[in-house]
């Protein structure tokens, strides 16, 4: 099946009810839904369908070959492609295999954009307190991008110097969602969320010395913020917090389209009556 997402989707029931395509044409081309069974990995080809955008794959712990298996497969079901925690090596697998394979070295991502980008109007800031934070921040940076949603970063802007994160206060109001990955004691979610109008997901990581914990700490303080609006996702997850910034600023776009929609006022309907019998027409 090719191009397994709603408007693919749509085109093909279009397609059926035009007599364009019969019955036996669309059931060959729906034949994987809802997954594909590869022995190893069950493919989920109906995800996009659900919940606006494919399965994701998560490379640790899976052999070269697996990973690239399950790309090939979904990339012949169109759609756009992320895959998370890939080495270069499974990345030079991938590339020999699948045309468009772009490698985020520092995220540690693999993209294949297989869809023209429907970029959104509000934009994701993704926040990090230290240089060593940019995987997990670069992680989060590139899922919401692949997504089609607009970002912004500011780097290197933790609590150690909190001037440099006040510098950038008047453009994080107007980010849609923030995204905050910080190691350490993990306190710069808390100071963003004393900062903006709009949700904060805190990402904490694993970077610190011994009380640390390997991000149990700043997961902890996050936790505990006294700052409202914060949530928290697991420890190092740059792409669960932005899979979920980007379903968020999604929700704010269709909140902002339809505002538009209410706010345009209707046509009054042709009438032949007269101006006075308007006038005097009960309610």
């Amino acid at each position: 099946m090719k191009g397994m997402d709603p408007q693919s989707l749509r085109s093909l029931l279009e397609e059926v009810r035009d007599g364009r395509a019969d019955v036996e044409t669309a059931l060959r081309r729906l034949r994987h839904l809802p997954f594909e069974d590869l022995g190893f990995a069950k493919v989920d080809h109906h995800r996009a369908i659900r919940c606006g955008f494919p399965e994701v794959v998560y490379c640790a712990g899976k052999t070269a070959r697996q990973v690239v298996t399950i790309i090939e497969r979904r990339a012949r079901a169109g759609g756009n492609i992320l895959a998370t925690r890939a080495t270069p090596q499974v990345f030079a697998a991938v590339r020999r295999k699948v045309r468009g394979a772009v490698y985020e070295k520092l995220g540690r991502t693999i993209t294949i954009r297989q869809q023209p980008p429907a970029w959104s109007s509000g934009f994701i800031a993704v926040v990090c307190a230290g240089t060593s934070d940019l995987p997990v921040a670069e992680e989060a940076r590139v899922t919401a991008e692949i997504m089609d949603q607009r970002t912004r970063t500011f780097y290197d802007v933790g609590v150690a110097g909190i001037h440099r994160l006040l510098a950038h206060s008047a453009e994080l109001q107007q980010a849609s969602v923030v995204v905050v990955a910080a190691g350490m004691e993990g306190a710069l979610a808390g100071v963003v969320g004393g900062l903006v109008n709009g949700p904060v997901i805190a990402v904490p990581t694993s970077v610190g010395y011994g009380a640390n914990f390997q991000g149990l700490a700043p997961l902890l303080t996050m936790l505990n913020s006294c700052a409202a609006g914060v949530a928290v996702v697991n420890i190092d997850n740059g792409f669960g917090a932005g899979y979920l910034a980007a379903l968020i600023n999604r929700l704010a776009e269709r909140g902002r389209t339809d505002s538009t929609v209410r706010s345009e006022p209707k046509m009054a309907k042709a009438t032949s009556a007269s101006p006075k019998r308007l006038r005097n027409a009960k309610p």
